[in-house]
């Protein structure tokens, strides 16, 4: 793992790129990233959560489009989804980052890789720095080994993957190899490089694990 390579490419590819020792570290920066007031959403995370941003964003500072809040249906989450290609800042996390400057991820429903791609006016992607890998190739075994188990079993989602602790096309050769499942959380592969708006996307590798 190259940190400050990782960091050199982000952002020659057009990217802003921070690195933090800590959490709170994290989130302080986070906090002089956007402004009070703001529209703020996030696409599914366990490291926003662990790193402390989700109860930043409920703190009242902020316009948050919560899609956790309690009581919300379906339809209404949805709605949330569609409002975030609005919001001032949308955060996430991401599956992969190649020392390259890539950020690789892997969604189920589409919504957090399409408004990291194209909506929100700034994009805050915070990562541990577990999520640093040495090429492409590794993100795609990363997510099929190590961040899609984990997260169906989180989910509770009925997959080869969450019986046996890996994707069984983890040895193939083709990126979106795998089963047929119903709950496959695996359905739309996106690699975001070279950014034609610079410095929309920020990107903060924290020194610590944090996430899937």
């Amino acid at each position: 793992m190259n940190i400050e390579k990782t960091l050199e490419n982000l952002r020659k590819n057009n990217m802003a790129a921070y690195f933090v020792e800590n959490k709170n570290e994290a989130l302080g920066l986070i906090k002089e990233l956007m402004a009070k007031g703001e529209t703020v959403s996030v696409g599914g995370s366990v490291t926003l959560g662990e790193a402390g941003v989700l109860d930043l964003l409920r703190s009242g500072d902020y316009n948050f489009l919560d899609r956790y809040k309690e009581g919300l249906t379906r339809e209404e989450v949805t709605r949330v989804f569609k409002e975030s290609f609005f919001a001032d800042t949308y955060l996430t996390s991401s599956n992969a980052i190649t020392e390259e400057g890539e950020l690789y991820n892997v969604d189920g429903n589409a919504n957090r890789v399409a408004a990291m791609l194209f909506g929100p006016k700034s994009v805050i992607v915070l990562a541990g720095k577990n999520k640093i890998v040495g090429s492409l190739k590794e993100a795609e075994k990363r997510v099929k080994t190590v961040a899609a188990p984990k997260n169906v079993k989180r989910l509770s989602m009925k997959t080869y993957c969450s019986e046996k602790g890996f994707c069984m096309g983890a040895d193939d050769e083709k990126m979106c190899a795998g089963c047929q499942s119903e709950d496959r959380i695996c359905a739309s592969y996106t690699v975001m490089a070279r950014q034609r708006i610079k410095d929309r996307v920020k990107v903060i590798i924290v020194n610590e694990e944090l996430g899937y």
